[in-house]
């Protein structure tokens, strides 16, 4: 069986290594990209099992790329967090009316971000599975 494949949008190359590293070490793949274009073109090319998205990106945002992904019926249903430093009261609700599967603010704790992406997966597996 291969490994489940995460795709991390993040723009901040400490943040994108820390994210990567962690994943990796527990045993799963791998996509980067640093702009919201690229994420969408690297979701619908290799339709990963979970996105990761920077809310802030410099080119489209984060809430943009995940409404391009959701407009795209091959990529429509791929489970999407988001990941934002954005950690107002209210924050959570928005992002996740926005069309986000969860939601980490950052400074991200290990431990959550390794369960978000599992339960993004599971949750998305369940509601996928035929009837």
């Amino acid at each position: 069986m291969s490994a489940e494949t995460v795709l991390i949008v993040e723009d901040n190359e400490k943040s994108m290594k820390l994210f990567r590293d962690v994943l990796e070490v527990k045993g799963y793949r791998t996509l980067e990209a640093t702009t919201g274009a690229r994420a969408v073109e690297l979701a619908t090319r290799h339709l990963p099992d979970v996105v990761l998205m920077d809310v802030q990106l410099p080119d489209v945002d984060g809430v943009e790329a995940l409404r391009r992904i959701r407009t795209d019926s091959r990529t429509a249903f791929l489970p999407v967090v988001a990941v934002t430093a954005q950690a107002m009261d209210g924050d959570r609700e928005r992002f996740l009316q926005a069309g986000f599967d969860a939601y980490l603010a950052k400074p991200v704790d290990i431990a959550e971000l390794l369960d978000v992406v599992k339960t993004a997966r599971t949750a998305w597996l369940s509601s996928a599975a035929p009837d």
